[in-house]
This record gives structure tokens, C-alpha cells and sequence, in this order.
């Protein structure tokens, strides 16, 4: 009975709580930064492509800046408000930002930025494999936690400041580099509850600060994907972005909406579309019960990929 409780809670509610500013962090600052945002078609062989299925393209943008060399690989995105996010980045990086949505609320820049190096529990930058960051989730306290995958562990950053603390993970081996990606908080269970996704395995595990982590569902993946990021999208229905590379056919990723083991929606992307190392998504409410879903991707700072923001609107049947 408890299994299946713990299945039902987990299925129910992985992803972000209620949105909140992250504020206090403990952060070794870099400071503002401008972003510059070059827009993208969805499909640069079919300029005309405006949607995926039942998911409408509310604009994309490369990002880059020319003030600094930190603006890479960042792996996972979680909302902060209507209009602001926040992401992590394997260099050990925090993003803030603000999305700019033009009068028909299609994405069309990213302003107000500020960028800071994430600090160990020594209060020095975390650098090299200690600073893998990977999954970013915020807790009802207005605490933050993000997962490392390199050095497995998670961090709770405090509202308020302070150093951060290691707090309950999975004890769960992993291939190199196919830890733990995904992470999302669960307010329904409680104010210190959390879910841990396993990127090569898809498994997942239900996690509270007080009392450790038990095992929960394994998520349905093919073998070639990978389970990289979680987003609660309302009550009883999750998302889960899946993402899949192979020389031959490039990046590939898949959106699953499941309300409880039920797929409700999926959209693919891949080859021709505008695709990259998609390892983040969140969601915000949007007009008339349809939710607005952002992807952003790691390039691995390599010139050959893309920091790449994506916006898709949903409406729910």
C-alpha cells in the first residue's frame, strides 16, 4: 500500500512549486551581464512551421553575450515568476533573467540578467568536475536545490544566504556523466519533499530533507534516451523532457505530459528542426488553462552547439 502511495504522490506532483524569486542566494557574484538574443525559426527548412503537434511555437532565441566567457552549458531552467527564470550550468553557474515577450506574448528576447558562480559548502566557487550542475528546483521555503552530477550530490542553498548543505540523494551508482539531471520539488507531500531523476536509468526516488530518499517510479523511456528534466504542470499531470544523441542523426529530443501513467501529449523534435542539447524545461500558467513550457539547451560550450531558449504553448484537451 505504501508502494503504490508513493507512486501515486510521485507521478502526481515531480516539478517546480508555486513560483517564487530566488533571493539571498549564496553565490560568488559575477553581475550583470547583457544577453544577446538572435531569433530562430523552428525549422529553417520550412520557415512557415509554427507548431508541433498540439504545441503552438511561441518563439526561439540563441543566447550569447560578449561580456563574458561563463554563458555556456547551462543544464537545467525553473520559472521564478510569470516573466523571470533561473538556470544552472555545468561551469558551476547561476543564470537570472528575465524573458521579453512582445504584445502577443511570443519570446522574443532575454533582459535583466545577472549571472554569479555557484559555492561549495567551503563558501569558495566550485570549480572542474565539483561544479557539474545539473538539476535546479525550488523548494516552497524559497531554499533552492541543485543536483551535481559529476561529484554526486545536492546542495540546498538557503533563501537567505549562508553556505549551502548537502541534503538526501539517491544512493544509486550511475554511468559517468548520466546521473542525476532531473530534480523537482513536491509541496503536496511537503515543504521538504523532492523528487531525483536518473538520466541513463530513469528511475526516479522521492526525497525529503528530514527523513532520506525511497525508491519511486522508473520512468518509460527508449534505451538511446535520456531522462533529463521533470516539470509539475498541474496537479496530477507531470512533464518530462527526454533527450537522445548519436552521430548519425544528431540531437533528439521527446516532451511527455503524463497525468498519472497516461501519455496526454508528446511532441519529438529532431533533424530538420532547429535542435540542440535540450537539458532543461519549465512551465508557467498562460490564458485559458494552457501552460506555457520553455526549453533551454546545453552547448557544452563547444562553437559547434547552441545555447538555445525555446517557448511552446499547450492547451490542454
Amino acid at each position: 500500500m505504501w508502494a503504490a502511495l508513493v507512486l501515486a504522490i510521485v507521478m502526481m506532483a515531480i516539478a517546480t512549486p508555486a513560483l517564487q524569486p530566488i533571493a539571498g542566494s549564496a553565490t560568488a557574484s559575477v553581475g550583470p551581464i547583457r544577453v544577446d538574443a538572435v531569433p530562430v525559426p523552428l525549422n529553417p527548412q520550412d520557415p512557415s512551421a509554427t507548431a508541433i503537434g498540439e504545441f503552438s511555437y511561441a518563439g526561439g532565441l540563441m543566447l550569447q553575450s560578449h561580456q563574458t566567457t561563463l554563458l555556456h552549458e547551462l543544464s537545467d531552467i525553473v520559472a521564478t515568476g510569470p516573466d523571470r527564470f533561473a538556470a544552472v550550468g555545468d561551469g558551476g553557474v547561476l543564470l537570472e533573467a528575465r524573458f521579453v515577450l512582445d504584445q502577443s506574448r511570443r519570446l522574443v528576447g532575454v533582459a535583466d540578467a545577472t549571472l554569479t558562480r555557484l559555492i561549495g559548502q567551503n563558501g569558495k566557487p566550485l570549480t572542474n568536475g565539483n561544479a557539474d550542475a545539473e538539476g535546479l528546483t525550488i523548494l516552497p521555503t524559497g531554499d533552492r536545490l541543485i543536483s551535481f552530477e559529476r561529484v554526486p550530490r545536492i546542495l540546498r542553498y538557503p533563501q537567505d544566504g549562508g553556505l549551502p548543505r548537502a541534503v538526501p540523494s539517491p544512493r544509486a551508482s550511475s554511468p559517468s556523466n548520466e546521473g542525476m539531471e532531473a530534480l523537482a520539488a513536491i509541496p503536496e507531500v511537503g515543504p521538504d519533499a523532492y523528487v531525483v531523476g536518473v538520466e541513463h536509468s530513469g528511475h526516479t526516488w522521492l526525497c525529503r530533507l528530514s527523513s532520506g530518499c525511497v525508491r519511486g517510479p522508473t520512468i518509460d523511456k527508449p534505451k538511446e534516451f535520456g531522462l533529463v528534466s521533470m516539470n509539475r504542470v498541474s496537479e496530477g499531470v507531470t512533464a518530462y523532457l527526454l533527450r537522445a544523441y548519436d552521430p548519425d542523426r544528431d540531437n533528439r529530443i521527446t516532451l511527455k505530459i503524463l497525468r498519472g501513467t497516461n501519455v496526454i501529449a508528446r511532441m519529438d523534435m529532431a533533424r530538420p528542426m532547429t535542435i540542440d542539447n535540450f537539458e532543461g524545461i519549465t512551465s508557467v500558467a498562460g490564458a485559458n488553462g494552457s501552460r506555457r513550457f520553455y526549453l533551454i539547451s546545453d552547448d557544452n560550450n563547444l562553437a559547434t552547439q547552441r545555447t538555445l531558449l525555446f517557448a511552446f504553448d499547450w492547451q490542454p484537451r
